[in-house]
């Protein structure tokens, strides 16, 4: 066992595979064989912001057990609709051996969710959101993730999930850098958007990573090669806000994590939740 501590909010992992191992073995609560999913459900989205000349679509599905949801964002169509089904009453074992991915993830991050929920006493810090427009609380959640990077004018951040708004804030700090979406395509402000982000990675001082690169099998490489060259990866988690704390020191530096309902659901005031070392602002 390579975790840092044996309390359940504090251990870390080396790897997603050695973290999903210790889940079954109920390493840290109770028997994922005896936890039943007891709704299971989709949410669809399409967006543009005002005064924003593109926009962007949304699918997640989410799994409750308990009290707690756990998320996982698809591409939109990607998932059949006989996983919904699959999901309902079934153990979080035998979901966690799904052959979808996205089902793994979600079931993952709704068990830790259960056991280690986004609490002070977990090194969870809340951040609120006030309510305003999808853009308005798109802008104070940008501001929130940028703060965890430490970086001086001029470093060149890798950005894996193209958001407009954070892009927009790196670019307000006078940080360059790299957009990454595996659709490819333009940023608002016309930069080519690369989809190879660990052949990108290399020109980066620091990453920046949706939680979506858990559910398309792309986080563990670039966690990877945060961890080998000592680089800042910081993680904006919808998908997995409750997975991703648990790799922080672990190639991970910090995480500003956001379960279900996410911001864009409704105008109102909201929470997200900071991991990892105290922002610039020191707040």
């Amino acid at each position: 066992m390579t975790a840092t501590t044996r309390t359940a909010a504090s251990v870390t992992y080396a790897s997603y595979d050695e973290l999903v191992a210790h889940v079954r073995a109920g390493g840290l609560g109770p028997d994922p064989a005896s936890e039943r999913i007891s709704v299971a459900f989709t949410t669809r989205q399409a967006v543009r912001h005002a005064s924003r000349s593109t926009g962007y679509r949304n699918e997640v599905l989410s799994l409750r057990l308990a009290g707690a949801v756990g998320s996982c964002a698809v591409e939109p169509g990607a998932l059949p609709d006989c996983a919904v089904e699959d999901c309902v009453g079934a153990y979080v074992a035998r979901l966690l051996d799904h052959p979808l991915l996205p089902v793994r993830v979600a079931a993952l991050d709704a068990y830790l969710m259960h056991v280690t929920p986004h609490t002070p006493r977990n090194g969870a810090r809340p951040v609120p959101l006030s309510a305003g427009t999808s853009l308005e609380k798109s802008r104070r959640r940008a501001n929130t993730v940028v703060k965890l990077l430490d970086l001086p004018p001029g470093a060149t951040v890798l950005v894996v999930g193209v958001v407009n708004s954070l892009l927009d804030r790196l670019r307000s700090r006078g940080l360059r850098y790299v957009p990454c979406d595996l659709k490819g395509g333009l940023t608002e402000w016309g930069d080519a958007v690369v989809t190879d982000a660990l052949a990108a990675a290399g020109r980066c001082d620091a990453l920046l990573v949706s939680g979506m690169t858990l559910g398309n099998g792309t986080f563990e490489p670039l966690r990877q090669h945060a961890s080998a060259y000592g680089k800042q990866l910081v993680m904006f988690a919808q998908t997995g806000s409750a997975v991703l704390p648990r790799f922080l020191g672990r190639g991970v530096s910090a995480v500003c994590a956001e379960p279900y309902p996410f911001f864009w659901l409704d105008g109102g005031p909201g929470t997200v939740h900071r991991y990892g070392p105290r922002p610039q602002d020191g707040r």
